[in-house]
């Protein structure tokens, strides 16, 4: 397992678009998922340590921030011929295990996460209303540690400032991650 920190962003860069199938058998498209306030696109995975410590925190800020019209997609983007606890079929069962309300989708031929920029999971990207990047790093400030009274939920905080003001968040930290299991 080798760990990734996120390069910086390039803020204002336009989410691609997609066509994924996701893990409730439905085909999903960047206009299907995103919200008339932003869209949050996390590249995530089954069996990273960094999203599974994580993980229950980020679907708690997701529900907060669908509340403010802001969009939630998750893609796995690993190749799980080398790591089977990422396949589709128990993608399914971690989204009902933590309790999905957004599409998990895969991303089988890696092109959406070359395409947005992803180097580990989880690494996150948020866009604003215009569909430009605004923020991209972590979902809070405790890494794979437990959280505390003095941990920041930098993801919700930052997508709570764009979808009120579509402005550019300061003081974004990089996420941290395993690498993306890159087919070859």
């Amino acid at each position: 397992m080798v760990s990734t920190a996120t390069p910086a962003g390039e803020i204002g860069f336009e989410a691609p678009d997609f066509s994924l199938p996701g893990t409730d058998g439905k085909t999903w498209t960047l206009d299907d998922v995103r919200g008339e306030n932003g869209l949050v696109v996390a590249f995530i995975c089954n069996h990273c340590p960094y999203v599974i410590a994580v993980i229950d925190r980020f679907v708690e800020d997701a529900r907060t921030l669908q509340a403010k019209g802001v969009g939630v997609v998750a893609i796995m983007p690993n190749d799980w011929s080398v790591y089977p606890a990422d396949a589709p079929d128990k993608m399914k069962n971690f989204a009902a295990s933590h309790g999905f309300a957004f599409p998990y989708l895969v991303d089988e031929s890696q092109s959406v996460a070359r395409a947005y920029g992803a180097v580990c999971t989880p690494d996150v990207f948020g866009f604003g209303k215009d569909m430009t990047l605004k923020y991209r790093g972590r979902v809070d400030s405790s890494g794979r540690g437990p959280t505390g009274p003095d941990t920041r939920r930098e993801l919700l905080e930052a997508m709570s400032e764009i979808a009120d003001t579509n402005a550019v968040p300061a003081g974004q930290q990089p996420s941290i991650g395993c690498s993306i299991k890159w087919r070859e």
